[in-house]
Formats: C-alpha cells, structure tokens, sequence
C-alpha cells in the first residue's frame, strides 16, 4: 500500500485559528477557533483583533487537532500553512508556528494558497479525481472562477470581481439591514421565509457587452448600491424578501457565470468552495442548473466550506503525495498572492 502522507495544516488567513491533520484523503482533526464574536460589535474583521486571537489560540488548537487525530507531533511527516492571501499580520502568526514547527520537527514545510486550499478540501469527501475542473471560488474576500488542471501545480485564472466580493456584499447588506454580523448566514436565514421574485434587483456584468468583454468577472457593487436606495425609499421593506432577492441575485450570477465556463473550456465538472458555498440557496441553485446542463457538481460539506485547517492540510498531503518541492524553512507570508500561485 502506498504511504499516505500524515499532514498537519494551519490556517490562520484572516479571523479563523484552524487546525487541520490529514493522512492521505483522509480527515482526522479539524479544530477551529473563531473570534468572529470579538469583531461583530465592529461590524467586520479588525485585522489587529485577529492577529491577537490566532496568538493565543495556537498552542491550544494544535495541542487539541493531536488528540482528536490521536497522533503525537512525531508522527507528523510534513507541515503545510496558508502563506497568503489574507490579512499579513494574521498570515504572519501562522507562517511563523508552522516554520518553527517544521524547523522543530525536522520535517518539510509547504508554504499553500489559501484559495487553492479552499478547491482542494473537496478531496476530503469525494473519491473521484479533481481534474480537470472548473472551480467557483466564493468567498468573504474573493470570487473567482479557475480553471483546475493541477490543484498542485496548474491553476488558471479565467474571472474574479472587479469590487466587492460575493461575501462581502452579504456582509454589507446585512449590516445596513441590521441582521449582524456574519452577513452570509444572517441573509441565508432570513431569506428562506422570503420570495426571492419579490424585487428585481440587478445582475451585474451580465449585458451583452460584458459578455463580450468580461464574461467571467463579476461585480457586485452595483447591487449592493441597488439595495441600499431600495432600503431607503421603501420603509416598510420586508426583510425576508429583501434578504431572499439580494441572495437570488448574487447566486443567479455566480450560477450564470459558473456554467458559462464549463461551456467555454468543454470542461464538464464544477467545483464550489470558499464560505459563500455553505449558503443553502446557492447549493439548491446549482444543483439544479448542473444537472440540467450535465454538469458533474462537487461542493464540500458546509463545516468544510469556511475557512479550516482541514483545507490546508489536503492541499500539503497533495503537494507531498505529488512530489512538489517544499518551502524554504524562512518562509515569508505573501497577504495578495495570486491565486494561480499554488504554493510558495
């Protein structure tokens, strides 16, 4: 039997202390400490609190993933941790335990795309090979469509937003609807008591021309625009309607585009992941929209969709399994690394 790799991944991207331990494609621990509660009252991340919160979460979190995966830190056989992008100051508390970790152990360290990560924890529940695929990447910082010929080696870029991503535009519109903070599962809960039909809110880059010039880009400023002069000229707004048309919009789009790039590149498998893929809506959607277009749809289960350690640890056992060359022991943290740059 082929030795599959034992692989300890942190994350520490943006304001999620995750730790994850894979063997193979096989998922041992997945431990996750969130301070999302100290930032709420300010309505988003404060990149300071975050990097404060990961310090003192790390030990704890590594000491519990062992136990949950019953393996001593000696068995570990490689260390892989998200470099980027993300907040540098929270990068920095992750890439400096992972270095000093792997220095510690003796073992190789591999320094991981946080999106890359994100396409890759679907191995952790599916059997099939990834590629080739497309990959719709949604998440509170990014939306992306790629192209996945080598989630190790060969990730193509084909569109991302041009202004907010998908999930900061729930973020925002959920604060202006005072529904908390995170906005994603907020408008997901409000929006299944409402009608989705209720208001035609804008589907951005979607006009003949921008299918010509951008077909797979996506901007979402208009609307968030469009739902904030709505919220303001109509005072007696239902909350669920509002909250289940913002979300139709931003999911028909995603949908539009995603399929559109299967089509272009005659690739027939999907994959969608990031934080915005746990939304309740955007999984029926696609589900539909894939079967009818005979689209193979993959998406993690929504515990794997936010950010975790689990992720990063399935792309590290990935890198080691395809021999890929490990990080140097000084690995920098890189806050706007490309997504097409697997690793670093």
């Amino acid at each position: 039997m082929t030795h599959q790799p034992l692989v300890l991944g942190i994350e520490t991207s943006c304001d999620e202390t995750a730790i994850g331990i894979v063997r193979g494609r096989t998922l041992l621990a997945n431990v996750i400490a969130s301070s999302v509660e100290e930032h709420a009252r300010f309505g988003g991340v404060v990149p300071e609190i975050a990097s404060r919160a990961h310090l003192e979460a790390m030990l704890p979190s590594i000491e519990m993933a062992l136990i949950d995966a019953k393996i001593s830190l000696k068995d570990i056989d490689a260390v892989a941790v998200t470099a980027g992008p993300g907040l540098v100051g929270a990068l920095l508390v992750g890439v400096a335990s992972a270095s000093g970790l792997a220095l510690g152990l003796g073992k190789p360290l591999y320094g991981v795309n946080h999106l890359a990560a994100h396409v890759s924890v679907d191995l952790l529940t599916h059997d099939l090979p990834l590629e080739p695929t497309i990959a719709l990447l949604v998440s509170g910082g990014h939306s992306s469509l790629l192209q996945v010929d080598d989630i190790t080696s060969s990730v193509i870029k084909l569109g991302e937003s041009m202004d907010d991503a998908a999930g900061e535009a729930f973020d925002k519109i959920a604060r202006v609807m005072g529904l908390g903070f995170p906005g994603g599962p907020a408008i997901d809960r409000e929006a299944l008591s409402g009608n989705p039909k209720a208001i035609d809110f804008p589907r951005g880059l979607t006009h003949s021309r921008d299918w010509e010039t951008r077909p797979f880009d996506f901007s979402f400023s208009g609307l968030k625009t469009a739902v904030a002069r709505y919220l303001e000229s109509t005072p007696d707004y239902a909350k669920a309607d509002v909250a289940a048309s913002f979300q139709e919009s931003v999911v028909d789009v995603l949908m539009l585009k995603a399929i559109a790039a299967c089509k272009k590149t005659g690739i027939d498998s999907l994959v969608i992941a990031g934080g915005v893929a746990a939304n309740s809506r955007l999984r029926a959607i696609a589900a539909q929209r894939c079967e009818a277009k005979k689209i193979r749809l993959r998406i993690p289960a929504p515990g794997l969709c936010t950010d975790n350690g689990a992720m990063v640890a399935a792309l590290g056992s990935l890198m080691v399994s395809a021999g890929r060359p490990a990080s140097s022991i000084d690995l920098e943290a890189t806050s706007s690394l490309s997504v097409s740059t697997v690793s670093i």
